[in-house]
Parts: C-alpha cells; structure tokens; sequence
C-alpha cells in the first residue's frame, strides 16, 4: 500500500493550491479587496506607461526606470493574482507542476528584479543631485538600457536554480499545496527527498539579494545626504531632496512588507496559517498598487501630464 501511494505522487502531473486554509467560507469576500488591489495595479501603472511613452520630455533616465518598475510590478502581480481569484470564485485549485514551477520563478524572479531597479533609482538620484551637470553624460540611453540589462540578467540567473532544483526532488508526501499561489519553501517541503540544497539556496539569495541592494541604496543617499547638506539654503535643501521623495517612499513600500513577511514567516510557528499567506499575498500585491499612485502624487512631471490628459480630454 505504501509503494502505491509513493508512486501516485512521484512526480505529479498537477499540484493542488487550498487557497486560505481555514477561511475557505470567506474566499469570496476576501477576494475583493485583492481584486480591487489588482484592479488598481493594472491602471495605475500601464497610466505610468502610456503618459512617458507619449510625452517626449518625460523621456530621461529615471522615467525610464519608472518604466521598467511598472512592467515588473505588471508582471509580479498578475503571476498571482489570476489563479488566486480562479480558487476564489470558481474552487479551480489544480495547477500544472511545470506551470507551478513557472510561477514560482517568475515571483521571485521579478521579486529581484524589482530590488535591483530601486538600486537603479538611487544611483540616478546619485548622479542628478551630485553630478547636475554631468548627469546628461554619465546616464545616456545607452547606460540605462546596459543597467536595464543587468538587472534583468541578476534577476533571471540567480533564481533559474529555484525550478530547476525544485524539478529534481520526488513528490511522495502530497500533491497539497496549503497557500494561493507556488511559494517556493511551500513546493519543496513536499518533496521525499533531502532538499536542503534548494532551502539553503533560496535562503541564501531572500538574504543576499535584498541586504546588498539596501546596501547600496543607503550608499548612494549618504552621498545625496552629504550633497544636501552643503546647499546654502533651507529652502535649497527641502526642495532638492524633495525630487527623491517619491523614490524613498516607493522603497519603504516594496521593503518593509518583505521584511515583515520574512519576519513573520520566521515566527511562523506562533502564528495561523491563514495569518501567514495573508501577509504573504499583501507583500506581492500592495507595492504593484502604490507605486503608481506615489509616483503619480509626488511627481510634479507625471502629475500634470495626468491633469493634461484628463483637462484636455473633458475639454
């Protein structure tokens, strides 16, 4: 009987995603604040990308990296948030394993890749407040399609391991996945074999991806610090950091989640379940929601474009 039952799950041809285990009752209503998350998301940040694609003067480096924040938080959430609302409404709770493994690598892919574009962010605040006048130089469309690059790069290799590894181990505990959506510890603790290799290393990349980019990131702003310090005047010094306001807050928005996600994770045993995958689902959903609107509020450029666009259109 136990050969049989391993060799039913060896493998599996589908995984099954529970959703929220314990407020399966509240599927339904807990779906439409996601929704409307989701909702928001997507207008929110293909707006970002419709007024800098169309106003010429909008095209400078950090727009450009605005941009590429935009398709990467398109990207993360719309990984989770189909499926999860499949689950939701319409109890679909089987997904393929090889689209299982797809999802799981295109979270934590674009995951990093968002981290990597903040860093992106800084060094241009960096060169805008340190170097005004050789910003123009130093950032050309040619550097930041390089930086672009190498952000994508980071991201793809270092959690290419993340399916590749998971797709090695055999599945003969369960088919049951207890969360909304393919997270990766949640995949390999069902598998039958010892999978530390994929524990340590997804440990190791949550941990050195995040800790070096906030690294760098607090790098570039004591330099922006030290620049605004020497201003002559107050009014110097507000109005000169107040161009990097809207990165800092989009930074606390994307970090802080992830660190309390981590966190909580971590005292996971004390906690429920469905507490855990909550905080899980907001850390992917909350950062695609808010970045728009900071952007959208605290940047006097795409602010009145906005304005123009919605004037010139009831005019």
């Amino acid at each position: 009987m136990s050969d049989s039952n391993t060799t039913d799950f060896t493998n599996p041809s589908t995984f099954i995603l529970l959703g929220i285990p314990g407020l399966e009752r509240a599927h339904v209503w807990i779906s439409i604040p996601f929704c409307t998350m989701y909702v928001i998301a997507i207008l929110g940040n293909f707006t970002i990308l419709f007024i800098v694609k169309r106003e010429p003067s909008l095209h400078e480096p950090m727009h450009y990296f605005l941009c590429m924040l935009a398709v990467t938080d398109l990207v993360l959430c719309t990984s989770i948030l189909p499926k999860m609302l499949a689950i939701f409404w319409f109890n679909s709770r089987e997904i393929d394993f090889s689209a299982c493994l797809t999802q799981l690598y295109f979270i934590n892919c674009f995951a990093a890749m968002e981290s990597g574009i903040f860093v992106a962010m800084a060094f241009d605040r960096y060169v805008a407040i340190c170097h005004p006048l050789r910003h123009s130089t130093i950032l050309t469309n040619c550097v930041v399609a390089k930086i672009g690059l190498v952000v994508v790069l980071r991201g793809c290799l270092l959690v290419l391991p993340y399916p590749l590894l998971a797709s090695r181990w055999p599945y003969c505990k369960t088919n049951i996945i207890p969360h909304t959506y393919c997270k990766h510890i949640s995949v390999v603790n069902l598998a039958c074999a010892d999978f530390r290799a994929s524990s340590y290393y997804s440990l190791s990349v949550t941990f050195f991806v995040p800790s070096m980019d906030v690294f760098f990131i607090s790098l570039s702003y004591i330099q922006i610090l030290r620049a605004i310090f020497i201003l002559p005047t107050k009014d110097a010094r507000l109005k000169t950091f107040g161009t990097c306001g809207s990165h800092l807050c989009a930074i606390l928005v994307f970090y802080i989640p992830d660190l309390f996600s981590s966190l909580m994770h971590r005292i996971g045993n004390t906690m429920p379940l469905y507490l855990l995958i909550l905080i899980a689902n907001v850390y992917l959903l909350v950062p695609p929601m808010l970045h728009p609107i900071i952007y959208g509020v605290r940047t006097k450029q795409i602010r009145d474009r906005l304005l123009a666009l919605f004037t010139h259109k009831r005019t």
